[in-house]
C-alpha cells in the first residue's frame, strides 16, 4: 500500500536550535510590526528541520516571504538553507549537499534552478535522485482574480521520473537525433495507485487518465492499461480516459469537468502549465512532489523569472501556498489552513495585488498583507 500522504511527526536529532521557535506561553503574541497569535497546536511541538533551496531568479525573494511569515507565526520549523543555483552547480558538491540534506530531513521547500552551462537539467536530476515520482499541482480559482472561467479546482498528477524526461537521447548519425520515451509497468502502476489514493483521501470524485495511446500504442497504451487496472480496485471513484490534445481543448472550453488527472511526465508539464494560466498564472499555483520517504514543495509552474530578479515585484503566493501545504504535511494542519485562508483573503482584495495580477504591490507588500490577515484570523 502507498504510505499516507501526511508524514508522521518525527524527532530530528543532531541539529541546531530552531530559529523560528518561541518560548511564548499560550495567549501571548509574537513580536514584530505584524503580530500573530501563537497557534495552540504549536505549543510544546518539537522543531521540524526542512531543507530550503531558494534556487535562481526570484526564488530567494519569494522564499524570503515564507521565512518571514513562518517567523511571525512562530511555527516550529527550522530551514537548512542550501545555496543551489545554476552558478553554484559548477561545483558537484553543492548538488550532492542538497540531495543529502533532503534525504536527511525528508521535507523540502524548493525554488526553480536554471539549466547550467553544460545543459544538465538539475530539476530533473533532483527528481531522479530522490525518486519523487508523483508531482501534484493544484489549480483552483480565486474569487479575487478575474479570469475567463470560475469554479476551477483540479489536481494534475504527473509521473515525475520517466517518459520523455528520461533524458535518453543521442545523435545516431549527423543530423539525426533519437529521443527515447521510457514507460514502465512498475512506475505506471505506482503513479496510478498514487492518484486513486490521493482522490480517495481528499474526497475527490473522479480520476481521468490523460494519454496519447491512439498514436503511441505501446508506451501510452501501457500507461493507460495500468490506470485502467488500478481503477478497478476503487469502485467508489469514477474513472475515464482522454487523449491529451482533446484534454487541452477541453481545459480551455470546460475546465470544471476535471477533478483529478493522472498522466505521464511530458503531458503533466503541459497540462499543469495550461491549467495554471486558467486560474491566474504561474504566481498563484502551488505544487508538491512525493517519494516514498521525501516530500518537496515548490511552485507549480516552474519559471525562474530571471528578468525580475532583485526587483521584489514577483508574486509570492505560489511559494507561500506551497509552504502552507508543507505545514499540513508536517501535521501542522491549523497553521497550514490558516495560511491558505489568509492568502485567499488577500487575493480577494483589490488593494494588494502584484503586477502579474494587474496591481502594483511589491513582493514584501504582499507578504505584509498576508501577515495582517493572519493576525485578524488569530485575533
Amino acid at each position: 500500500m502507498l504510505r499516507s500522504i501526511v508524514r508522521p511527526l518525527k524527532t530530528i536529532t543532531g541539529c541546531k536550535a530552531a530559529s523560528t521557535t518561541s518560548s511564548i506561553q499560550p495567549g501571548t503574541k509574537y513580536g514584530g510590526k505584524t503580530t500573530v497569535t501563537l497557534i495552540p497546536e504549536l505549543w510544546k511541538r518539537k522543531t521540524e528541520v526542512c531543507t530550503l533551496i531558494p534556487g535562481d531568479g526570484v526564488g530567494p525573494e519569494i522564499c524570503e516571504s515564507v521565512t518571514t511569515i513562518f517567523k511571525e507565526m512562530a511555527v516550529p520549523v527550522e530551514f537548512e538553507t542550501i545555496d543551489l543555483t545554476k552558478h553554484t552547480l559548477k561545483d558537484e558538491g553543492a548538488f550532492n549537499m542538497a540531495i543529502t540534506s533532503l534525504k536527511r530531513n525528508g521535507v523540502g521547500l524548493k525554488g526553480v534552478i536554471n539549466r547550467s552551462a553544460d545543459f544538465r537539467h538539475h530539476n530533473v536530476e533532483f527528481r531522479g535522485n530522490l525518486d519523487t515520482y508523483a508531482n501534484v499541482v493544484r489549480c483552483m480559482s480565486f474569487d479575487g482574480i478575474k479570469t475567463h472561467h470560475t469554479g476551477i479546482d483540479l489536481i494534475a498528477i504527473r509521473e515525475n521520473t520517466e517518459g520523455e524526461y528520461s533524458c535518453l537521447e543521442h545523435e545516431s548519425v549527423p543530423g539525426v537525433v533519437e529521443c527515447f520515451k521510457v514507460i514502465t509497468r512498475e512506475k505506471s502502476l505506482r503513479i496510478a495507485k498514487f492518484a486513486f489514493d490521493y482522490a480517495l483521501e481528499h474526497k475527490r470524485r473522479k480520476v481521468t487518465c490523460i494519454h496519447k495511446a491512439n498514436i503511441m500504442k505501446l508506451s501510452d497504451g501501457l500507461f493507460k492499461q495500468c490506470c485502467k487496472e488500478v481503477s478497478e480496485l476503487y469502485p467508489t471513484i469514477d474513472y475515464d480516459e482522454q487523449i491529451v490534445d482533446n484534454t487541452c481543448q477541453q481545459l480551455v472550453i470546460n475546465p470544471q469537468q476535471f477533478d483529478v488527472m493522472v498522466m505521464p511526465n511530458l503531458y503533466g508539464n503541459l497540462v499543469s502549465n495550461l491549467a495554471a494560466g486558467l486560474v491566474g498564472g504561474a504566481g498563484v499555483v502551488p505544487s508538491k512532489s512525493y517519494g516514498s520517504e521525501i516530500a518537496v514543495f515548490e511552485p507549480g509552474a516552474r519559471h525562474t523569472w530571471m528578468e525580475m530578479k532583485g526587483m521584489y515585484v514577483a508574486n509570492p503566493v505560489a511559494m507561500v501556498l506551497s509552504s502552507a501545504f508543507m505545514l499540513k504535511h508536517l501535521t501542522l494542519h491549523d497553521a497550514g489552513d490558516k495560511l491558505i485562508q489568509a492568502v485567499k483573503l488577500v487575493l480577494n482584495k483589490e488593494s494588494c495585488k502584484t503586477r502579474d495580477l494587474g496591481g502594483n504591490a511589491t513582493t514584501r507588500e504582499m507578504t505584509r498583507a498576508i501577515m495582517e490577515e493572519l493576525n485578524h484570523l488569530y485575533a
